[in-house]
């Protein structure tokens, strides 16, 4: 996969560490749109939906690249500093911001997509807190044209079951080995790689590719990563060179699937 080039020079602890837990997901959805092209490469600009996008952390770079993105989030202050970043950037004729949840989409997205629907939705850290996945997932379905991608990013359970277990809770982290139906613990749920999937196919999508991301971002000490030169960049290196390797889906804090609707 390709990318941005990782953390710069100069940024903060928090910066390096949130560069090494989107560089992943990232990676794969600049694939996607860069079969577009978008307004700035003489391409077709996709129309992005971004479920709970709040202050546009990926919906501005989205935007960066030349795609028009329909951002939905029932946070008004998320909306307001969403609206700031995409104008600072240079990008607020690209960027749209609607309050509201995946339950009401339908209503609000009608006037903003073209006939056929959106060419990508963005529903990250959004299927965890929803009533039901499989009719959240089909409601995101509607809203994409046939063959348009879905990017998901979920919690995934087995790495939560070994925090758990590290940090001392071990009945919490039983409770989370023993829920064993796709999506199930309520709000606040984790999926495996395999529920991911099952959830997908129930849906109506494809499943094309599936990621690990924050394989090791989590475990390792800040400490480690601002003091020692270079460390924050090949820990970058690092999260991209496991995420595609199947042994590794266990063991990230979050699983990231791009689908295809069928």
């Amino acid at each position: 996969m390709s990318g941005d080039p990782g953390p710069p020079l100069g940024q903060t602890s928090l910066q390096r560490r949130s560069a090494a837990r989107t560089a992943v997901v990232w990676d794969a959805l600049r694939e996607v749109l860069e079969d577009h092209g978008g307004d700035h490469g003489g391409g077709h600009a996709a129309s992005v939906v971004d479920i709970g996008g709040g202050t546009g952390g990926f919906a501005v770079r989205v935007a960066e690249l030349g795609h028009r993105v329909v951002v939905v989030d029932p946070s008004p202050d998320a909306l307001a500093i969403l609206a700031r970043r995409a104008d600072e950037a240079g990008v607020a004729g690209l960027v749209t911001g609607r309050q509201g949840d995946l339950a009401g989409l339908p209503d609000l997205l009608p006037d903003l997509l073209p006939a056929g629907g959106a060419d990508v939705v963005l529903c990250h850290g959004v299927l965890e807190i929803v009533e039901d996945p499989v009719a959240a997932l089909a409601t995101l379905a509607a809203v994409l044209r046939p063959g348009g991608t879905l990017s998901l990013l979920v919690n995934q359970r087995h790495a939560a079951v070994v925090a758990r277990a590290m940090a001392g809770h071990f009945v919490a982290a039983r409770s989370l080995l023993d829920a064993t139906q796709p999506g199930a613990g309520g709000p606040n749920r984790r999926f495996t790689a395999d529920e991911v999937t099952a959830v997908l196919d129930g849906a109506g999508f494809e499943t094309r590719s599936m990621h690990a991301v924050r394989v090791f971002v989590d475990l390792v000490p800040s400490s480690l990563v601002d003091l020692e030169p270079g460390a924050a960049q090949a820990l970058v290196d690092l999260e991209r060179a496991v995420a595609d390797r199947p042994e590794y889906l266990t063991l990230g804090t979050q699983v990231h699937a791009l689908a295809l609707r069928r």
